[in-house]
This record gives structure tokens, C-alpha cells and sequence, in this order.
């Protein structure tokens, strides 16, 4: 047996690092876990078996996850979606010239749900004056107050660059999210001071990127750690984030602890200190509704993998893994 990391993940075999330096193919990345059947992923530690006439590998154990970022499986409703493991920080990519505060809210929640340190990189800073980065910059710092770092990124700055690399130092690895087009591919090669990714032009016509990454895979950074390169997501469904919630809307997390009842739904109860402080005008009303929203959305997510884990003791079946 050997022990390796999974470095690169597409349709076909999964690529892995040995300790020695080498770099193998694998079978197909499905491991038998206490019964289960769990895909690996970007990021793990694997233990493989030697390599066979073909120079290609089969992992046989994946090795305890350290951290791990999940959404909802848009396939299997009721079923998590690991996208990646053992990383130390997420940085959600964000065009700041194209702000949507209800997906970038989310997409928080998801990242402070793996424990993980969080940047929030405002990318396509040179499509943008100076007055509207500004902007863009305070309203997003705003809405994550000390929960993650923010960093307005610009292809035609060094130092704004330079600056995002002080966040994934050697040793370290970070997970790259973010919707398609929002410059990822760009971001990495930018960190990676290299073309190591493949880009597309923007659009003359509104302005937006299109997709171009199409598999998973660990990047070193220039003068850094490394960074993984997730592809685009259209849907970033909730899995158990209740940690999630807390942390990127500490705002209302903090009011709520001296609302007049502990399980207030911040609706009509009386003495909802989250109500009193939009009726005062210190939380903005779309922020409580898009909490809601999510919080909502996350506890019908815990009814349905309910249900389904009940359906699943009836057969006999145990709970799958993340």
C-alpha cells in the first residue's frame, strides 16, 4: 500500500501523488468504506495498491477527512456532495462589477460550513472604475463584517494579486468556488504567476466569461501553497449548515440571542430583537429575508434526509456518506 493524494479529478481515471514525487492513474475512485461506498474526491489522502502492468493504481482506502466542502447532491435530493477535502481555506470568486449579494450569501454559507478560513475575491476589478470598486468593495465588507477577508482583485495590479496569495501560504491549500464566468481560471493562473489554465475572452457584448474549466485539479501557487480550481456550479443547494448560517450571518445570529423566545422564528413573536432592529433600521430587510430564505431551505433539506433515512432503515439500507 501507498499512501497519495488525489490531485486531479475529471471523467476519467483519478490522478494521485505519491510521497515519493510520482504521479499515477487510478481505477475508478470508489473506495469501500464501512460498507459503503464513498467516491473520493480533490483533495484526499487515498491508500493505494501497487501498480499493475498498466501503470495504473487502485484506491483502495480513503484516509479520515479533515475538512470537507459539501452541497446538496442536485441529483439525489436527499443525499450530500462532497466537491472537495483537506483544504485550509475557500476563497468564493465574485465578479465585482456583477454583485448578486442572495448568491454570494449562499455560497458563504457553504464555505464557513467547512470550518475552513474565507476570502471573498472580487474579481474583474479592471472592468470596473474606481468608484464603483470602492463601492462594491464596502458593500460586500458590510455584509461579512469580520466573518472573511475581502480582496478586490485586478489582472492589471500586482499588488492586488500579491495580496490574495498572502492568504494560501506555503504548506497551505485553498478551494476556489464560483459560479462560471466569474474568472476563476484567470484567478489561478494569475496565483499561479503561469498559464496553467485555459481562458476564454470576455464577451464584448455584455461583458461575461464563459466556462472553461472542466475537471478538478490542485494548482501550486507561485510563492505559495496551492489552490483547487472547482468548475463552475449553477446549483449550490444547502447540506447541514446550520455552523454555516451562524457564522456568515453573525449579525442576525448575535441579535437573536436576546429575542424574548429561544426558538423565535424572527416573524410575529413578540420580543424578536431581529424584527426590532429592522424596524430600527439597523438590519436591512433584504438581509433577514435572505437568511430566512436559506434557513428555511436548509431545515425542509434536514425533513427530506429524514425521511429518506427512514426509508432507507425500513430496507435495511445504512446512511450513505458525504
Amino acid at each position: 500500500m501507498h499512501e497519495a493524494r488525489v490531485i486531479q479529478l475529471d471523467r476519467g481515471f483519478p490522478l494521485v501523488l505519491l510521497e515519493d514525487g510520482r504521479q499515477v492513474r487510478c481505477k475508478h475512485a470508489t473506495a469501500l468504506v464501512k460498507g459503503e461506498k464513498v467516491r473520493a474526491v480533490i483533495g484526499d489522502k487515498v491508500l493505494i495498491d501497487a501498480l499493475d502492468e498498466a501503470d495504473i493504481a487502485q484506491i483502495a482506502e480513503i484516509l479520515p477527512r479533515e475538512r470537507v466542502l459539501v452541497r446538496r447532491d442536485p441529483a439525489e435530493r436527499s443525499q450530500a456532495q462532497t466537491l472537495a477535502a483537506n483544504f485550509d481555506t475557500v476563497i468564493v470568486a465574485h465578479p465585482l462589477a456583477e454583485l448578486n449579494l442572495n448568491r454570494l450569501e449562499r455560497e458563504l454559507v457553504l464555505a464557513c460550513e467547512t470550518g475552513a478560513a474565507v476570502v471573498v475575491a472580487l474579481t474583474k476589478a479592471d472592468l470596473a472604475d474606481e468608484a464603483q470598486a470602492s463601492k462594491a468593495a464596502e458593500t460586500v465588507r458590510n455584509i461579512v463584517g469580520t466573518t472573511a477577508a475581502v480582496e478586490v482583485v485586478s489582472e492589471t495590479d500586482a499588488a492586488s494579486i500579491e495580496a490574495l496569495r498572502t492568504h494560501v501560504p506555503a504548506g497551505s491549500m485553498a478551494v476556489l468556488i464560483g459560479r462560471s464566468g466569474v474568472g476563476k481560471s484567470s484567478l489561478v493562473n494569475m496565483l499561479a504567476g503561469a498559464e496553467v489554465q485555459a481562458t476564454t475572452p470576455v464577451r464584448e457584448t455584455d461583458g461575461k466569461g464563459r466556462h472553461t474549466t472542466v475537471n478538478r485539479a490542485i494548482v501550486p501557487i507561485q510563492g505559495g501553497g496551492f489552490v483547487v480550481d472547482m468548475p463552475g456550479v449553477r446549483g449550490l443547494g444547502l447540506w447541514e449548515a446550520e455552523e454555516g448560517l451562524a457564522v456568515a450571518f453573525a449579525d442576525i445570529t448575535e441579535l437573536a440571542q436576546d429575542c424574548k423566545f429561544r426558538d423565535c422564528k424572527h416573524a410575529d413573536e413578540p420580543g424578536c430583537a431581529v424584527r426590532a432592529a429592522v424596524e430600527a433600521g439597523t438590519l436591512h430587510p433584504a438581509r433577514l429575508e435572505s437568511y430566512l430564505r436559506l434557513h428555511n431551505e436548509n431545515a425542509e433539506q434536514q425533513l427530506k434526509t429524514a425521511e429518506a433515512e427512514r426509508i432507507r432503515a425500513r430496507k435495511g439500507h445504512p446512511r450513505r456518506r458525504k
